[in-house]
């Protein structure tokens, strides 16, 4: 296996060392079309079954996510919230810490957000369940992967996509955008293509949600549990979010599919 050049372990007085396993990658993980066109298939039958997006993700991202480690090791912020062995879904889960913070803060309003959707973090972590286990993960990846993962329902609140069919297409074009994952683009492209009708209003949302991406800092790195305490649009403005195309929200009971 071709090691992965990462920079020195050695740090400065006050400065936090790189992770140990940094520099250990783990197996390769590998790419299994056939399972993800069967989980695609379960997914256009149920587009609301969020194991199976799991599912495809697990199936084609490959080795992406390693290379999404080694840029967060590599940051102060990621050293910094690996030596502190932080639990971001800890925190997301709290409802009473979140309903505490300012009004108007981020935190704030994804407390408002859960509630109302009637959703947890730790649902998200229940569907993830049906992607293969990584036994092979060191406890430094195993962190980052699954703060990856408690991100999603933030990214919501902080994007201004809703959870219905188009809004969670759209953030996931997003997503596509920050971490070029295959297995969440196969999804989008897939949305994209079956997008028609009075759902054909969709691509256009979604193409802005890419570009928005593209263009927004690189978010996955980001100490979220300080911007939790922080105004909505203080985060967007640090993030160089831009404001989001409008749209008409589609649930999938009764609308035109999009996945």
């Amino acid at each position: 296996m071709v090691s992965i050049q990462t920079p020195s372990t050695e740090c400065g007085p006050g400065e936090i060392p790189r992770s140990s396993f940094a520099d250990r990658p783990p197996p390769a993980h590998p790419v299994e079309p056939l399972r993800a066109l069967r989980a695609m298939r379960d997914l256009l039958r149920d587009p609301d079954d969020t194991a199976k997006v799991f599912d495809i993700v697990d199936a084609l991202s490959g080795n992406v996510g390693e290379r999404l480690f080694q840029r967060f090791a590599a940051s102060d912020t990621g050293r910094r919230i690996l030596a502190e062995r932080r639990s971001l879904l800890s925190l997301l889960d709290d409802r009473a810490a979140l309903e505490a913070m300012p009004d108007g803060s981020l935190g704030r309003l994804y407390a408002a957000f859960t509630s109302r959707e009637q959703i947890s973090g730790q649902g998200l972590v229940d569907a993830s369940q049906s992607a293969r286990r990584r036994d092979d993960l060191d406890p430094d990846r195993r962190l980052f992967y699954e703060r990856l993962r408690d991100m999603h329902d933030l990214w919501h609140v902080v994007t201004g996509y809703g959870r219905d069919l188009v809004g969670e297409a759209s953030l996931l074009a997003f997503t596509y955008a920050q971490t070029k994952n295959r297995g969440i683009g196969f999804i989008v492209a897939v949305a994209f293509l079956r997008a028609r009708g009075e759902a054909r209003g969709a691509r256009v949302v979604m193409r802005d949600a890419h570009r928005r991406g593209q263009r927004a800092k690189w978010m996955p790195g980001e100490d979220w549990e300080e911007l939790l305490r922080l105004p909505l649009e203080t985060v967007r403005r640090r993030l160089d979010l831009e404001a989001p195309a409008s749209y008409t929200p589609m649930r999938s009971e009764g609308a035109p599919a999009l996945a």
